[in-house]
């Protein structure tokens, strides 16, 4: 028969010949990551019993939540994860000082091609970028999951969305997944696996389609896949070894819907509170004061992304009503941008540079938002409160948007050359 990538990789890690939308699976994932709320994964694996985890070369656990701890009960939550890693020889620890997990996982070879992986937070997504099938679960699960080595999954249906054209000036692959997400809606792929295909996805870099698979998850998702190809290849290389199997779907795979795009005159676009589908082109939204920008987390925190904010900000300062908060995603990217001069260009532009994690996205500290205040903001969600008070908003766009409202400190009608 013909499948899907999501269905051949399910069917592999399930010892199956071939699965179909809707079965039930017990699946063996070759990897697993928890990250802070690993504390909880750690208490429903002592409740149920287990003593020993199925395999700690396989689980991975980076802190970056809430780091450096924000209160007391997050620093004992920290010291439990440190106690049991240590207890289960778990190798792949991640301490405060690494990084955002999905940044961590994919940049220091976690991630193969045709893995199938499951991670403790909603953006595991995040891994389709190297052709991988990885999702979300609960922490109960990922308790099943560290005592056994497996999980029930249901196959799900798959959607294949084709991206054609090119992106004018000024319009990234952050842009295109707000497109998306307002095209589709945050339901629009509820538990369906989306894979990506076109001229735009084959141009676009890993940094790029880590964005786009990431924010799959906004849809519903329960996998975001942009096939292997030499732009996976050439970013695995060094960091994996070759014992990966590269799938393709079937040229006549079954897809539950399929949606083309030709983005061509496609322009910047800006997600409205407080959904992550209310989404209009830029100059539907221009002119919002702004009191905070944050560039970075797990979604748009990427040297490239900074880069484009360097450029932007070079020369200039944040507005006096602005306080920009910029996060690189990992210890690697923050060593980077400071040997290529991008934090000093940000600093004396007077944004203030915060330790890689995912600080202020979670709106557990590092740029909570008060009563009424506007954020704009890199980050992948917006939904009331998220960023602190219930009565602030927050605003979702690209770091070139980010960036040039950071100076006029508000929503841009456009963006011109930098």
């Amino acid at each position: 028969m013909f499948h899907t990538i999501s269905e051949k990789i399910l069917a592999l890690k399930s010892g199956l010949k071939e699965v179909y939308p809707g079965e039930l699976v017990t699946a063996h994932p070759d990897k697993v990551m928890s990250h802070d709320n690993a504390g909880l994964v750690i208490r429903h694996f002592r409740t149920i019993g287990a003593e020993k985890v199925f395999d700690p070369k396989k689980i991975i656990i980076p802190l970056d939540h809430r780091v450096p701890a924000e209160s007391e009960r997050t620093a004992a939550a920290h010291k439990s994860i440190r106690e049991f890693v240590i207890e289960q020889g778990i190798e792949n620890f991640y301490d405060i000082k690494e990084g955002i997990c999905h940044q961590v996982m994919v940049e220091n070879g976690h991630v193969k091609p045709g893995e199938l992986i499951l991670g403790t937070d909603s953006h595991t997504t995040s891994y389709g970028c190297l052709a991988a099938a990885s999702s979300g679960i609960g922490a109960t699960e990922m308790a099943a999951v560290w005592a056994t080595g497996e999980l029930w999954l249901r196959v799900p249906e798959t959607i294949r969305i084709e991206i054609n054209g090119r992106f004018i000036h000024g319009v990234t692959s952050k842009d295109l997944a707000l497109f998306l997400l307002g095209q589709l809606t945050a339901r629009g792929a509820d538990y369906k696996a989306v894979e990506y295909y076109g001229g735009v996805i084959d141009n676009i870099p890993v940094s790029g389609r880590f964005t786009l698979c990431n924010m799959s998850m906004e849809m519903g998702a329960k996998f975001g896949i942009v096939p292997y190809d030499n732009e996976t290849a050439k970013y695995i290389k060094g960091r994996v070894k070759n014992d990966y199997t590269v799938f393709s779907a079937d040229p006549d795979a079954v897809y539950s819907k399929r949606y083309k795009f030709d983005i061509s005159e496609m322009t910047p676009q800006i997600a409205k509170p407080h959904r992550v589908d209310n989404v209009v082109p830029l100059s539907e939204a221009a002119g919002i004061k702004i009191d905070q920008v944050v560039i970075g987390s797990c979604t748009n925190g990427r040297i490239d992304d900074l880069q484009i904010a360097a450029d932007i900000l070079k020369d200039k300062k944040v507005n006096s009503r602005v306080r920009l908060l910029v996060i690189p995603g990992s210890r690697s990217i923050y060593l980077q941008a400071i040997k290529q001069g991008i934090l000093e260009i940000l600093l004396n532009a007077e944004a203030v540079i915060l330790n890689p994690g995912c600080g202020p996205c979670l709106g557990a500290h590092q740029g909570i938002l008060a009563p009424g205040e506007k954020c704009l903001a890199t980050t992948n969600r917006n939904f009331k409160g998220r960023m602190g008070s219930t009565d602030a908003e927050v605003y979702l766009s690209s770091p070139i948007v980010a960036a040039k409202a950071a100076i006029i400190g508000e929503i841009p009608e456009k963006v011109d050359p930098a």
